[in-house]
Formats: C-alpha cells, sequence, structure tokens
C-alpha cells in the first residue's frame, strides 16, 4: 500500500457522523494524517474536528466541497505524502475500504470507491441518475469511471501536482477526473459498501446541472484515445525542495 498518505476529510454539518468515521480511519490507516475541513458548518463540526483531525481548515462560510477538497489537496501537498484520500464525513463511506483503495494506487493513479447501487434501499432515480452520469463521464474522459458521484477516492500526489480542476461544488469531482484521465492518468475502481444513513448535501437538481455544465465543457474530447501513463516509482513521485 503506497505511504505516506494523507486523508482529506471535507465536512458540512456533520458534528453527529463524522466521529465513527475518523475512528474507522484511525483503525485502517493508523499511520496516515487526517486534514478535515469545515465547510461553513453552522454545528460543532469545526471544534470537533480541531479535537480529531491532525490538521483542520475552517471556512467561516460556506464554499462548498468541490472549494474544501481544492484547500484539502494544498493543505497535503505540503507534507511528504505520496498519495491522498477522500472520503465524505455523512457516515455513508465504510473506512474499512480504506487500504484496498490505497492499495490500488500501486498500479493505477486514481481509485475510486465504487458503490453498488442496484439494491433496492436505493431510489430508483438516484440509480438512474448516478447511471447516467457514470456513462456520460466515461463517454467524455475516456476513463473507466463506474461511479461518478462517489467522493471516496485515492488520488496519487502527481495527479495533485498536475491536475487543477475548476468548480467550487459537486462539479469540482466531475471535472478533476475528467482532466486527470484527459491527461493521460490511469483510473481504476474498487468495489466497497455503502452505509445509508442521513440524507447526502447534493443537491439532486441543483447540483445536477452543474454536473451537466462540466461534461458539456468537456464534449470536444470525447472518444479520443489517450496515452496511459506509467506509474511513478516511491523516488520519482517523493515530493522535492524547490
Amino acid at each position: 500500500m503506497i505511504e505516506p498518505a494523507v486523508v482529506v476529510f471535507p465536512a458540512y454539518n456533520s458534528e453527529k457522523t463524522l466521529s465513527p468515521v475518523i475512528r474507522g480511519l484511525r483503525q485502517s490507516l493508523p499511520r496516515a494524517r487526517i486534514i478535515g475541513i469545515n465547510d461553513g458548518s453552522q454545528d460543532g463540526t469545526a471544534a470537533l474536528l480541531r479535537s480529531v483531525c491532525d490538521r483542520s481548515i475552517d471556512f467561516p462560510v460556506n464554499r462548498g466541497k468541490g472549494a474544501a477538497l481544492r484547500a484539502g489537496f494544498a493543505a497535503a501537498l505540503e507534507t511528504d505524502c505520496r498519495a491522498v484520500l477522500t472520503i465524505d464525513s455523512d457516515g455513508q463511506h465504510d473506512a474499512a475500504f480504506a487500504p484496498a483503495i490505497l492499495s490500488a494506487l500501486d498500479t493505477f493513479h486514481i481509485a475510486i470507491g465504487s458503490r453498488d447501487l442496484s439494491g433496492q434501499q436505493v431510489p430508483r432515480h438516484r440509480r438512474i441518475a448516478n447511471m447516467l452520469s457514470s456513462a456520460a463521464t466515461r463517454l467524455v474522459s475516456g476513463g473507466a469511471v463506474h461511479d461518478s458521484q462517489s467522493g471516496y477516492r485515492g488520488i496519487r500526489r502527481e495527479v495533485l501536482e498536475e491536475v487543477h480542476a475548476e468548480g467550487d461544488r459537486y462539479d469540482f469531482e466531475t471535472d478533476f477526473v475528467i482532466r486527470a484521465a484527459r491527461a493521460g492518468f490511469s483510473i481504476t475502481n474498487v468495489p466497497i459498501s455503502t452505509i445509508y444513513g442521513p440524507q447526502s448535501y447534493f443537491r439532486e437538481f441543483h447540483d445536477a446541472i452543474l454536473v451537466t455544465r462540466v461534461l458539456w465543457k468537456h464534449r470536444a474530447g470525447a472518444f479520443r484515445k489517450r496515452e496511459r501513463r506509467p506509474i511513478a516509482t516511491a523516488h520519482d513521485s517523493a515530493p522535492t525542495d524547490s
């Protein structure tokens, strides 16, 4: 498994759900540093992140998941990490899968935790929306994306150093994976289970429009074949002094 790793943990009004996620991460990735980003929460999220994370970043107002991830990536790159793991704070991602996602980065640049959304517990409209979004992302990016809306991802350092995605909300994640795939970075999918609990902050109409705009913006590159980049060695991917 690639190490050292940093967990980037965006959180918004997650006071009731984030502690079990952090405990699970400490068990599954005991040597990883955890950077928590409070995205303008109105509950006790900020104070809780300061107490359980190795570093916390506090937004005074809600700026969106994309903005939180961007800040977390920048902070992670200030460390000697070789990879970053992103995981949501709502408790719907099982931290026990974190080692498998990071281990996939031994042979791929990006690993996406792919949920099985075929079950009856998943609303039909959400299954259809995710299926269409994932298919469109694969078409536009050329990457092997099975679950485009999953926020459970492993990303190698060299990808973060080169790919600069746009968007401040959920569109950021779609833009990131498209830009990475087009740059030749390889993508794989790691099967994960989903723990259904509190409703996601994904606003199905508004955020779906933002994601659609990202796909439309990148439409010109659809169907284009791209050469896959090789995986850097531990020495090649180590941070260098500037």
